[in-house]
């Protein structure tokens, strides 16, 4: 009878690991699957750098895509679209996981493909890095080169040969820019944009020859341009081409 018993309870024994261990694997499973805010589904996509993923706002890490009635921000926003939208994704966070508007801050991945950095190869967004620079600031400046070289959609180079930076003077927030051409140039429209959403557009201008102009943060109507973490220049003409491109 005690033989009995002892075999009764070692099964028992048994019976409760195998349900013990099978809970635990199935609890892990459901975890990781269903409950990872690193795996996502893109409901909805905002513009050219954000998208509702998981019921959720998400900013795009890394990229600045142009904001409404901006050129290229149709292109930018049907970019994510298309390649996105309605799909399983994968978010990587950084240091940071929300902003002051409490979205979140995510690098974004179908499969192995890094969406972000697409984006900037393809024209529609710029590298943008507030934070400072992190282990993608490489690759995403890369892509951008790549984009300059293609010389498409935002990368697009103007024709303009005679407005010229003088001056980027980053620690003392000033910018210098000069009519080089012997004639009268008319900068009407032009823009002088950080990496962020910080872009003046000059009104009825023009530059007599060898005249320069001056921008600090007040022409912004800001404390400061320029970010000590790190920042561009991109100086475009009245269709938005670029004239000139510049970072530190």
């Amino acid at each position: 009878m005690n033989f009995m018993k002892r075999e009764i309870l070692i099964l028992i024994v048994l019976f409760l690991m195998i349900v013990t261990l099978n809970y635990s694997f199935l609890d892990s499973f459901l975890v990781k699957n269903f409950q990872n805010p690193n795996v996502g589904f893109v409901e909805r996509v905002i513009d050219g750098d954000t998208a509702i993923i998981n019921n959720h706002s998400v900013r795009f890490l890394g990229i600045n895509s142009p904001e409404l009635k901006e050129v290229g921000h149709d292109e930018a926003m049907n970019f994510l679209k298309n390649k996105i939208e309605g799909k399983n994704i994968t978010l990587v966070f950084g240091p940071t996981k929300t902003d002051l508007y409490g979205r979140w801050l995510a690098y974004v991945f179908l499969g192995s493909e890094n969406v972000n950095l697409e984006s900037i190869e393809n024209g529609y967004s710029n590298a943008y890095f507030p934070e400072g620079k992190d282990s993608f600031h490489d690759d995403f400046m890369s892509a951008w080169e790549g984009c300059l070289e293609k010389n498409i959609n935002l990368c697009e180079k103007s024709d303009n040969t005679c407005l010229k930076l003088e001056t980027w003077d980053t620690s003392g927030q000033k910018v210098v820019l000069k009519n080089v051409c012997p004639g009268k140039l008319n900068i009407t429209g032009f823009s002088v944009k950080d990496e962020g959403r910080k872009r003046y557009v000059f009104g009825n201008k023009v530059l007599l020859p060898d005249e320069e102009v001056v921008l600090t943060p007040k022409d912004w109507n800001v404390t400061y341009v320029w970010t000590k973490t790190g920042d561009s220049i991109f100086i475009r003409d009245e269709k938005n081409k670029l004239i000139y491109f510049g970072n530190y």
